[in-house]
């Protein structure tokens, strides 16, 4: 893209909505030029909204990590895939039990929510990035499955990217379950229409008016480029630009990262 191609990309966005791992930070550190992106986005007369697909943390939890990196926000300006898969629940499955593959802070999202979880024959299976997953978890997720039970999941990211590597995330989690069933599930979060919805309700803004940004395609990019928004590549976390020729998604504009695309403000 040439430098007015990115400007006038950038001039169109109402809305950003930002990853958060490998786009906003890594791991504890937060990557250089981020917090100057969202001080010029406000400048601009523009608004941010983090979203992240990894639904091992609570909004609050979040919350409270980005205050200790010298990133204070609302709630209203935090969204998670946790958060899609409760409001689906709700509008999809209103009343019915659920068995979910979660942290504990998941599961009191879901149980502040009003969402009903048992460990008893339910009538959906919700699995999201469980970092507490047991073989018995696993297990009993797949007889659930077999006999019957809905299969969601919060999030499609098959690794989560950490200061030491990659780690598993909820797409692989979900694909143990998948050989071992046959069933695939329904994934929520980035990059299901289900999140532009969410992310569009109250927000004044028209879809062509968002971008997603971030540094996944399958997942960041796709959110926007296949729901009608835009989608952006940042080069600072999973994907290379390498990558980018093998792949069917194309994003509407590669950055190196936030701090590049402040200049282009």
């Amino acid at each position: 893209m040439s430098e007015d191609e990115k400007r006038n990309l950038l001039a169109g966005i109402r809305l950003f909505v930002l990853d958060m791992d490998g786009t906003f930070y890594l791991g504890e550190q937060i990557l250089d030029g981020s917090l100057e992106f969202l001080k010029k986005v406000e400048d601009c007369g523009k608004r941010f909204l983090f979203f992240t697909n990894n639904s091992s943390k609570s909004p609050r939890l979040y919350m409270e990590k980005l205050r200790r990196l010298d990133c204070i926000i609302t709630r209203e300006q935090i969204m998670t895939s946790g958060d899609v898969a409760i409001r689906y629940l709700k509008e999809s499955f209103p009343g019915k039990s659920v068995y979910l593959l979660g942290t504990p802070a998941l599961e009191q999202s879901f149980q502040e929510a009003g969402i009903y979880l048992t460990q008893d024959e339910p009538d959906v299976v919700m699995v999201g990035f469980d970092m507490t997953l047991t073989y018995q978890k696993l297990e009993r997720a797949c007889s659930f499955i077999r006999r019957g039970a809905e299969f969601l999941a919060t999030h499609m990211d098959v690794n989560c990217p950490t200061e030491q590597g990659m780690i598993p995330d909820c797409g692989a989690i979900c694909s143990a379950i998948s050989h071992s069933t046959g069933r695939q599930p329904r994934f929520l979060g980035k990059p299901a229409g289900q999140t532009l919805q969410m992310v569009l309700a109250g927000s004044g803004c028209k879809k062509e008016e968002v971008a997603f940004v971030g540094d996944r395609l399958y997942t960041d990019v796709a959110a926007g480029v296949n729901n009608g928004a835009k989608g952006i590549l940042v080069l600072s976390g999973e994907t290379k630009r390498e990558d980018l020729a093998a792949s069917g998604i194309r994003p509407d504009g590669v950055f190196l990262s936030l701090k590049e695309m402040t200049e282009y403000l």
